[in-house]
């Protein structure tokens, strides 16, 4: 199976990014390579950096970009939040981050990503460290509980958090199926009417093997950083709490004088450092009938001003 990805919100991240022929842009989470194809098309003398820190995207990367290898592209196996390490002195008129599972992630049962397949519970995307397995075996019912809620926004953490526990002193929990099955038993039959009563939690599995919000703190003001002036930066999330971390980094980033209204003159000199490029963007009805997967995608784009 190819390493594909059905791209979200591709037009306006685009639109946003306003590709320049001779620039840098960076892919931070290049994937299947549809966001960076797009971009590649439009550069003549500039350069694309791709970075991915699934082994299996950056095989895929490395055969679809063979052709521009290395004038034009630079693929680089490893997690965004290095991208001041990769960019080195060089800066970027653009960085694009879409922090979405790729389509393959979710649709190969054997990585263990979709409540919809029977497989060992992996979910991880750079195949390395804990395991969704590891997570739900050995993790206290208290921090389960915590991250089903937090990272999941789901309502029934604490009888899931509890079920899981009940159930692995009988025998570990192995594969997706047996997951769903104990969230099933952990939520009334109205609350399965919703979705998949499982997503929820799924998500907020995988965030925490793979340390995705930590990873996203640290990263977004490096991106910004990596900007030239009148650079842009363009951030697509897909829920609640990524968005808020993104939201809030932009904030900061757009915040001038922060000296108490009755100071009479500013001695703080502080000045802002970004802009906000446009109102947070969300799919079309037509791009949510072609792809159910981007109804809670919303892109975010900041411009550098020093």
């Amino acid at each position: 199976m190819g390493f594909y990805h059905i791209p979200v919100l591709l037009p306006q991240a685009m639109e946003a990014l306003s590709v320049q022929c001779d620039g840098v842009y960076v892919d931070c989470t290049a994937g299947g390579g549809s966001h960076s194809a797009a971009i590649l098309e439009k550069l003549t003398t500039g350069k694309l950096i791709c970075i991915d820190s699934d082994p299996y995207a950056i095989a895929h990367l490395n055969e679809k970009f063979s052709a521009y290898i290395p004038e034009k592209v630079e693929i680089f196996h490893d997690t965004y939040d290095n991208i001041g390490a990769i960019l080195g002195e060089r800066k970027a008129k653009g960085v694009l981050a879409d922090l979405g599972v790729s389509s393959v992630q979710l649709d190969t049962a054997e990585r263990g990503f979709s409540f919809h397949n029977d497989a060992p519970l992996d979910m991880r995307m750079g195949q390395e460290g804990k395991t969704a397995a590891d997570v739900v075996n050995a993790y206290s019912e208290a921090d389960l509980s915590g991250i089903i809620f937090n990272y999941g926004d789901e309502k029934f953490a604490r009888s899931i958090a509890k079920n899981i526990v009940k159930s692995r002193t009988e025998k570990p929990i192995e594969t997706t199926f047996e997951l769903v099955d104990i969230i099933k038993k952990s939520m009334p039959a109205k609350a399965m009417r919703d979705g998949h009563p499982a997503r929820r939690t799924f998500q907020a599995i995988r965030i925490e093997v793979n340390d995705e919000i930590r990873i996203l703190e640290n990263s977004v003001e490096a991106m910004f950083e990596g900007l030239e002036i009148g650079g842009t930066l363009s951030i697509i999330t897909f829920h609640s709490l990524e968005d808020r971390v993104v939201k809030n980094i932009f904030r900061e980033l757009c915040t001038g004088c922060t000296c108490p209204k009755e100071f009479p003159v500013c001695v703080c000199n502080k000045t802002p450092r970004g802009k906000i490029k446009h109102k947070p963007i969300t799919a079309s009805e037509e791009e949510l009938k072609q792809n159910p997967r981007a109804r809670s995608a919303k892109l975010r784009s900041i411009v550098r001003l020093k």
